[in-house]
């Protein structure tokens, strides 16, 4: 086997797994012209296309789905083999890639990446933030973070946090001008701070609870945002009121930035959870990162 083909294989299943020459680029640190480059060479070499390129996509021919689905796990075996030996010595190294909604990152993640930090400085962990449901093992990542609820049931699901609260809050300002709804039905006089849920384009109906059942409230307000984050800043800005985990805003409640609207129409979520495919249970980096986070989220 031909050794610089083998450093190019790399850089084809990136640009599968993106489904272009930038976004593989990007991923990978390199310039689109050596991705191309990258491929050229392996097309070649082989003698055969392994992308339908047109000005607007690039897409898997037939024999670029054949290799796909033999290289990807062949190097995948290759690079978990290299990691135990080097764990074996005392090193977790390579790339962990965890794919975590932004809501997450202040509730959890933020504080196990600070402490891996100092105890796995050779590994490097990279974070995408995104709130939608995506294939971690399609998009290339080694772990997600998501709402219990959210994880599907061929996934490796590690509890992060406790059930929290999703609720109402406003600032004392906003609700010494606007006066403090009672009830779900006054909220729709009041200013609220919508949400747009970027998967569907729809706009999220808050999830409240009313006399022990489960209810929807369509609210209405001068503002949303995608960002459910924002939505605290805004509250505490004195905009309206926010939907947000209690967890975000427990240390404002504390110092009476925000209060705490209704506080009988809160829903229960599950908490947050580390999935990862089954297979991916014995990677060593995958492993540190766990315990690391048993280590700093424990109740």
């Amino acid at each position: 086997m031909d050794r610089e083909l083998l450093t190019h294989f790399p850089v084809v299943l990136a640009v599968a797994r993106r489904g272009g020459f930038a976004a593989a680029a990007a991923e990978l640190g390199m310039s689109p012209s050596t991705v191309s480059h990258a491929v050229k060479t392996v097309e070649d070499r082989l003698g055969m296309p392994l992308f339908a390129r047109t000005t607007r996509s690039v897409s898997l021919t037939e024999a670029g789905n054949t290799f796909v689905a033999v290289i990807g796990p062949a190097l995948t075996d290759i690079q978990e083999v290299v990691e135990h030996i080097r764990a074996d010595k005392g090193k977790v190294t390579g790339l962990l890639r965890l794919n975590v909604p932004r809501v997450a990152l202040p509730m959890a993640i933020t504080a196990v990446i600070a402490q891996m930090t100092w105890r796995h400085p050779e590994l490097t962990i990279e974070i995408a933030s995104e709130d939608g449901l995506v294939d971690i093992v399609a998009n290339g990542y080694d772990a997600g973070v998501r709402l219990g609820e959210m994880i599907g049931e061929d996934m490796v699901a590690i509890r992060l946090t406790p059930p929290f609260k999703a609720i109402m809050v406003a600032a004392p300002e906003y609700l010494a001008a606007k006066g403090e709804p009672k009830s779900i039905a006054q909220l729709r006089q009041h200013n609220c701070i919508g949400f747009r849920l970027l998967a569907s384009g729809g706009v999220y109906a808050w999830e409240l609870r009313e006399n022990g059942a489960d209810v929807t409230a369509r609210v209405h307000g001068t503002t949303r945002v995608t960002d459910p984050l924002y939505a605290r800043e805004l509250a505490l800005a004195g905009v309206g009121i926010a939907y947000v985990f209690e967890p975000l805003v427990r240390a404002d409640i504390r110092e009476k930035r925000l209060r705490w609207i209704i506080p009988d129409a809160a829903i229960e979520e599950p908490g947050l959870f580390l999935y990862f495919p089954r297979r991916a249970s014995d990677a060593p980096k995958l492993r540190a990162f766990i315990t690391v986070a048993r280590d700093v989220l424990k109740p």
